[in-house]
């Protein structure tokens, strides 16, 4: 019946008039319903979520530091189906990947590009013969895939200052290595645990601003000034209602005007307005998209100091898992993509991985694991070996054979 009375008034409008109109917009015929009360999110890109998600949350910022330092700081050990090197040059090059970075620096920024973006690039300098002798991470954000016709990666461009560097890698070995997250709907880019944690960092963030509006206000619930003027009358003039609300703003809202008692003349009263239930569950809902975040990146809230979390009975236990679940999956999977990616330049077949060994958090299974391979007489020396993760050693008479 709406839509009706605008084509009966329409019709009525070009049968009256002598030039039918025109509407200069080509989408003049379209009428736009506006809902109320639907919720507001933040923007999804990569740089948006980095700076509301980790610069601006204190949440996701330390869930962040923790994986990238705790994987950044593992031992690394490399090693082929022969033996453990103490030295080589692709551990040479991950002590010291560049000038301005150790070993602990790379890797830090490595997993926390990872873990913002879904990606991480590390560009490989090489020298006059195309041997590595320094590794860069770069920025996520800067650098886009550049697909063939196939749909594989041609190039990767990495742009910066208005400037373009184009990285081919369809021919020899590609200079720059891709490690990316899984993302189910894209071929070419990962998901960061940030992506998926954007709705509570929002909703954490929106939180931690109301907090700080109510605390602007003196830590005090709204309030209502009453007036009742003479034989019942309830109402102010112009300038008695201008008066009062300029009196309220320059004297009593704000912080600095926090705590100051409130002189009210005859006929006004103040009646204060107590936490209605939905300003009661702001702090709750504060923890619980904390703990939202923290599931997302899966570091224990326990470890974040988060109340009400008790899923771990001791704060061992939790650090072990945090471990054990989360820091060494992505440790290793970044530790073979890079053996992988360096192992090309030299033609060899090469393993790096962190060494468990020297992990103190998993010190206890550790102990445990090598007790039981240690009292297995029926296991021979080189399967024991391969149980524990190290290499074989060779047989005895082979050497002479």
């Amino acid at each position: 019946m709406i839509m009706d009375f605008f084509r009966q008034g329409a019709a009525q409008t070009a049968a009256s008039a002598e030039t039918p109109e025109v509407k200069a917009s080509a989408a003049g015929r379209v009428m736009a319903w506006h809902g109320a009360n639907r919720a507001v999110w933040g923007a999804r890109d990569s740089g948006t979520l980095t700076r509301q998600g980790f610069a601006a949350n204190p949440v996701g910022f330390r869930c962040v530091k923790m994986i990238a330092e705790a994987g950044a700081s593992l031992p690394l050990v490399l090693q082929n189906s022969e033996q453990r090197f103490a030295e080589h040059p692709m551990l040479s090059l991950m002590r010291r990947p560049n000038p301005a970075q150790g070993r602990a620096e790379l890797l830090e920024a490595l997993y926390g590009q990872l873990l913002l973006t879904g990606n991480a690039y590390v560009e490989a300098v090489g020298d006059a013969a195309g041997v590595p002798v320094e590794l860069h991470v770069l920025r996520s954000d800067r650098m886009s895939v550049v697909p063939g016709n196939d749909g594989w990666p041609v190039a990767y461009e990495y742009a910066v200052a208005g400037r373009k560097h184009r990285f081919d890698v369809s021919q020899g070995h590609p200079a720059v290595c891709h490690i990316k997250s899984f993302h189910p709907q894209d071929d070419h880019y990962g998901l960061s645990p940030m992506q998926a944690a954007a709705q509570a960092v929002d909703v954490h963030n929106s939180a931690s601003r109301w907090s700080k509006a109510l605390l602007d206000n003196a830590a005090r619930p709204s309030g209502a000034i009453v007036y009742r003027g003479a034989e019942g009358q309830g109402s102010l003039s112009t300038d008695q209602y201008q008066r009062l609300v300029d009196e309220m703003e320059s004297h009593h809202q704000g912080a600095r005007n926090a705590g100051r008692p409130m002189l009210l003349e005859g006929g006004l009263d103040w009646k204060p307005m107590g936490f209605s239930p939905s300003d009661m569950e702001f702090q709750k809902t504060k923890e619980s998209a904390a703990r939202e975040i923290a599931l997302a990146f899966g570091v224990p809230p326990m470890l974040l100091g988060v109340p009400g979390d008790a899923t771990y009975s001791n704060y061992q236990e939790a650090n072990r898992a945090f471990f054990r679940l989360t820091v060494l999956p992505l440790a290793s999977r970044v530790a073979a993509s890079l053996s992988d990616w360096l192992s090309g330049f030299e033609g060899q077949c090469l393993d790096l991985k962190p060494d468990l060994d020297q992990v103190p958090a998993l010190a206890v299974e550790r102990d445990a694991q090598w007790a039981r391979v240690a009292g297995a007489d029926f296991l021979t020396d080189g399967e024991k070996r391969s149980l524990l993760g190290l290499p074989a050693l060779p047989e005895p008479g082979c050497a002479d054979g």
